[in-house]
């Protein structure tokens, strides 16, 4: 399963399920752990915020320098 992917079904979960969402809120890497059986290192903090009509976030991803191999091949985070 892609990054994309998943954040796509995360996002889809949490949408349809309250009790997911809370836990998600609140303890993002064990809710996905339960409802999807991934696991994230223990070195990646996650954070999850909720979006309204009045707030919004926009989340800056890594430089390609900073997460790239020595062959110049991108790395996702986790």
């Amino acid at each position: 399963m892609s990054l994309e992917s998943l954040k796509v079904q995360i996002i889809k979960k949490a949408w349809e399920d309250p009790a997911f969402k809370q836990s998600l809120l609140s303890e993002p890497k064990k809710a996905i752990q339960e409802a999807f059986g991934v696991e994230i290192p223990a070195e990646i903090e996650l954070k999850v915020v909720e979006e309204s009509s009045t707030r919004y976030y926009l989340a800056l991803p890594p430089s390609p320098e900073d997460v790239a191999d020595g062959d110049s091949n991108v790395r996702f985070p986790w």
